[in-house]
């Protein structure tokens, strides 16, 4: 009892701490602690460990693919031999077995000819790659609470660009790393110098410093949003330290494992094998959550915070959407991306998806091909009503068998809301959402001295 006591005084001053009294550094520990926290119990929850498990699955099937067209590609530079090197550097905990785990696994992507495959086997070799590259990015949208993936066309372009442009910067950094091993001038500061132990240090850092490199790229790359460097970072920092650690630890634990090999014959590798791959994995994601977390502390909370919305919050969340959107598009400045309208109301970015979607799905607005998207009215303002935004917004979630038009009759029932809609409808005067984009909230937005607006009279169609 005493210890529950204990961790319950350390939760409440970890979660009502007020950050804004204390020193820049506190505040950052304090933080900080908020974001290992929040990720550990992401963890605990099996969110992160359910979506690990399933890109394991992806990979075991699309592993040999994946490396036959990264093999394609180095191909025509001439520096397709590099696959078996890297794979070893992937493979290394498991020592012996991995050299030849990477032998066989290279032996079934040169078996691999494309000339033999045909249009059908080739499409689906380019099927399994994207289905796993696909899965990715679900997951990585999944923790960044993004509900709208990309279009076909965006995805397209991002996956080719992962198989083309992907596998020469990775062995092209290798290549780098191999080169400044025997350049002259680190032979000078070993021989002359006297600096042996310094670049032996930096060369064991080395391998740190490329996963950490790839893991920031991926977090950056991957999301269907904007992701600053320092999120970024922080989560391929600690990833990278722990990819690395794992490694380590886990060559320890393969080395040792001659029971298991006696108990499961020649299945042991793969069950290694599933292990390492799940590991690995489960730390690329749990680096994301870090690097959400650290983007938007507002969802550091005691508990996982889901986006349930009440139906007030989403009809005045509209408003202000419409609102924003309207007055940017007759100022003629720059349409508003999700993430800044989030920012400029100041709520979470899931929240405000929910509207936005809910109001693109029926028309009142459509994004731009822009990169992120931008959002702009899909038609005449003037031409919808706000009763009409606000029928939207609550109708929104509906579908049979629960919609309101599969509920059994009620006359009672009926004329009270025909009464209702018709008393709404008298009190907002046949306004527009154009007379809500005029006359917007002097708060909402703070750019507006490079434009005037048009004159118009509230609650009238102009």
């Amino acid at each position: 009892m005493e210890l529950k006591q204990v961790i319950a005084n350390l939760k409440r001053i970890l979660w009502e701490t007020d950050l804004e009294p204390l020193s820049p550094l506190r505040a950052w520990f304090v933080r900080l602690i908020r974001i290992f926290y929040a990720t550990g119990r992401d963890l605990l929850d099996g969110h992160l460990s359910l979506q690990a498990m399933g890109l394991v699955y992806t990979t075991l099937l699309s592993l040999v693919p994946l490396l036959a067209v990264s093999f394609s590609v180095l191909k025509g530079y001439g520096v397709h031999n590099q696959v078996e090197p890297l794979l070893l550097q992937f493979l290394a905990p498991f020592g012996e077995k991995g050299v030849e785990m990477s032998a066989r696994i290279i032996g079934f992507v040169e078996n691999i000819k494309v000339g033999v495959l045909g249009a059908v086997g080739l499409g689906v070799l380019i099927y399994t790659v994207s289905s796993l590259l696909q899965k990715v990015d679900r997951a990585f949208n999944d923790i960044w609470r993004i509900k709208q993936s990309r279009s076909l066309m965006r995805r397209f372009s991002k996956y080719l660009s992962v198989l083309t442009i992907g596998p020469v910067l990775v062995f092209a950094a290798i290549g780098v790393t191999a080169s400044m091993a025997g350049a002259n001038v680190v032979q000078m500061l070993i021989s002359k110098l006297g600096l042996g132990e310094v670049v032996t240090a930096v060369s064991e850092l080395i391998p740190y410093v490329l996963v950490i490199a790839a893991f920031g790229f991926v977090y950056m790359f991957i999301p269907n949003t904007k992701v600053r460097l320092a999120a970024a970072f922080i989560g391929a920092l600690v990833a990278g330290i722990l990819w690395q650690t794992a490694g380590l630890a886990f060559a320890s634990f393969v080395a040792g494992s001659a029971k298991y090999t006696a108990i499961y014959s020649g299945f042991a590798v793969v069950l290694l094998f599933m292990i390492w791959v799940y590991l690995s994995w489960l730390i690329l994601l749990t680096g994301a959550s870090i690097s959400f977390y650290y983007q938007h502390p507002e969802y550091l909370t005691a508990r996982r915070l889901d986006m349930t919305l009440s139906n007030r919050v989403k009809e005045r969340l509209a408003l202000l959407v419409m609102a924003l959107i309207g007055q940017r598009f007759y100022r003629n400045q720059a349409a508003w991306t999700m993430e800044e309208l989030a920012t400029q109301i100041g709520l979470p970015l899931a929240a405000v998806e929910i509207v936005v979607s809910a109001i693109e799905q029926h028309g009142v607005i459509t994004k731009t091909d822009d990169e992120p998207a931008r959002y702009v009215p899909a038609r005449p303002l003037d031409t919808f009503s706000v009763k009409e935004l606000l029928d939207v917004v609550r109708a929104d979630g509906e579908a049979p068998p629960l919609s309101a038009g599969h509920l059994p009759a009620a006359p009672v029932v009926d004329r009270l809301l025909e009464r209702m809609d018709h008393a709404v409808q008298e009190s907002l005067d046949a306004g527009t959402l154009k007379d809500l984009a005029l006359v917007p909230p002097r708060t909402l937005d703070t750019n507006q001295e490079s434009a005037t607006p048009p004159e118009a009279t509230p609650g009238k169609r102009t």
